[in-house]
């Protein structure tokens, strides 16, 4: 018998308490619902095209939680570009994204691991 190699993978832990593929596009989808109920944000998403929106993030967050996935929209510098975006509606859009995997029953440092994967896109979103 020959020694196989055991095949590697990338952790993918976050991934898997995010529920998988359809666990983060149900966390999505309650996401989008809570923006467009948020009155502090709810502007920069009531005239977007949604269905687009919610497919980019769902693949946003598996690549980012280590799923098997690949991210097909542009790049958050280019996507949030002359939207104004201030301190106040990202803080909104996280505690949205928050509310959502509550709702998921997602542990608490699942969640914290996935917003420390998203805290360095602040930087290219903000603009005031």
């Amino acid at each position: 018998m020959l020694n196989a190699l055991p095949v590697a993978y990338a952790d993918d832990s976050l991934y898997q308490a995010l529920g998988q593929r359809p666990g983060i596009s149900e966390i999505v989808n309650d996401l989008y619902d809570n923006v467009l109920a948020d009155p502090r944000i709810r502007a920069y998403f009531v005239d977007a095209p949604q269905k687009r929106i919610r497919q980019k993030l769902a693949e946003q967050i598996c690549v980012l939680a280590g799923g098997p996935c690949e991210y097909t929209g542009r790049n958050m510098a280019e996507t949030h570009r002359g939207l104004g975006i201030d301190q106040p509606a990202f803080n909104a859009l996280i505690e949205d994204l928050q509310l959502a995997m509550d709702k998921h029953h997602v542990p608490y440092s699942a969640q914290n691991k996935l917003l420390a994967k998203l805290a360095p896109m602040y930087r290219v979103i903000i603009e005031k």
